[in-house]
């Protein structure tokens, strides 16, 4: 496999910048999370991400004193201004936006409350894992389905007496299936656009191995289920209405319509039906919007500040080195599917976030997948399930605590019945193994 002469030469130190943010982020996250906790607060939020980033950046600007400021700010404005790049970030604002009015409308109570009535009582944990993969699929985020899902399933929990960590679990697993396939989450976003494929493409790359993992997650509930008590759901409210628009948008979606042309179907149904059914006015409508958009500011500004560290350490030849790295130690397709997984890993256990590990490995994995051959649907297929597998499972990730604090649980004990995380990372790696064809 031959090198790419006009690249940089490869030089270990122009990584530095990352170094500093990692140890910047991961060290300020586990010395609030675990030796020094705020009452009150996240230990890996304490620290923002885009000031650890800011500061990553200005040691960029730093190491190469040949190159004036105005170079930097050229290789800067460069990358940002990379179609994808701008692609992306109007995406998230989009996204938000019709998650701001989505949630406004009470479109998330109502499609949460359908699915729930469908239900057997005899099958409740198999019925949540399903409506959790149903909800995060159609909501585009599992922080979000487990905010909704987890204080029902423990009340779900507590009146059959179930254990609590294990359909806790088994909410958190749907949510990462979901996060994982939807089209509208930031992970597919990042991963889509920074490999240059299309999502109804990555979609089906995906499918291959999502789906095995979940329906061996789902028979093992099924099976847990005949062994366990009957627990009543019981009948909540919900408006057909309500609930129809994320049904259409994933259909939408899935036919593979342009991302902008569902997303703005879905912002006008919501804006509409919940105007007319008076759960919402115009006023709190468009109101809504602009705190869904706000929430993804500091995506997109995250989005921007790696772009430029990712410009500047690829000049200096930083990429070089970490791909004469995987030369080295990953050969063939199958090497180089297994190198960009592992970076991924790598960056989310220090990043503790899944959007936030794509959007720095991205850039790295295009350059993989371009130099052994993988196809671009596959390079970000595996961007983000190895992304969502490690967010799905490390304690200290947003999913995990917010799940754990909802239920009055700790994070950790709810590993060991992640069932869907654990064999998500089975059945890609199975994948990886038995399907790559040699470079």
């Amino acid at each position: 496999m031959e090198q790419n002469t006009s690249q940089p030469k490869a030089r270990g130190i122009a990584l530095l910048p990352i170094l500093v943010f990692l140890v910047l982020y991961l060290g300020a996250g586990i010395w609030y999370e675990y030796i020094a906790p705020i009452e009150g607060k996240m230990g890996f939020y304490v620290m923002s991400v885009v000031v650890a980033f800011g500061v990553a950046l200005i040691v960029a600007f730093l190491q190469n004193r040949k190159r004036q400021f105005i170079g930097n700010i050229q290789l800067c404005a460069k990358s940002i201004g990379d179609v994808n790049i701008t692609i992306m970030l109007f995406i998230f604002l989009m996204a938000g936006a019709f998650s701001g009015i989505a949630k406004a409308a009470g479109g998330v109570e109502s499609t949460a409350h359908l699915l729930l009535n469908l239900v057997p009582a005899a099958f409740a944990i198999p019925g949540l894992f399903i409506i959790a993969c149903l909800i995060s699929m159609s909501m585009g985020t599992s922080v979000g389905t487990i905010t909704v899902l987890v204080p029902i399933a423990a009340s779900v929990a507590e009146s059959a007496g179930f254990s609590l960590p294990l359909i806790v679990g088994t909410v958190v697993g749907g949510a990462m299936f979901g996060d994982n396939l939807s089209f509208i989450s930031d992970t597919t976003i990042a991963a889509t656009r920074t490999q240059g494929t299309r999502m109804q493409d990555k979609f089906f790359a995906n499918l291959k191995v999502a789906l095995p993992a979940a329906l061996v997650t789902l028979a093992v509930l099924i099976a847990g289920a005949f062994n366990s008590n009957v627990a009543e759901l019981g009948a909540f409210e919900y408006s057909p209405l309500l609930a129809m628009p994320y049904f259409i948008v994933l259909v939408l979606a899935i036919t593979g319509m342009n991302v902008f042309t569902v997303l703005g179907t879905g912002i006008f149904l919501f804006f509409v039906l919940g105007i007319a059914t008076g759960v919402t006015n115009f006023s709190e409508a468009f109101s809504a919007m602009g705190v869904g958009t706000n929430g993804m500011f500091e995506t997109m500004i995250v989005t921007i500040l790696a772009a430029s560290i990712s410009a500047i350490m690829r000049d200096g030849g930083g990429f070089e080195a970490i791909l004469s790295f995987i030369r080295s130690n990953f050969k063939g397709i199958r090497g180089g599917r297994l190198g960009i997984g592992l970076l991924t890993v790598l960056m989310d256990i220090a990043t503790a976030n899944n959007t936030v590990a794509i959007v720095v490995a991205g850039p790295i994995a295009k350059t993989i997948s371009e130099e052994y051959g993988i196809d671009p649907k596959d390079s970000a297929s595996i961007l983000d399930t190895f992304s969502c597998i490690t967010q799905g499972i490390i304690p200290y990730g947003a999913q995990l605590l917010i799940a754990s604090a909802l239920a009055g649980i700790t994070s950790l004990s709810i590993i060991p019945f992640l069932f869907y995380p654990f064999f998500l990372a089975a059945s890609v790696s199975l994948w990886i193994l038995l399907s790559a064809k040699k470079a």
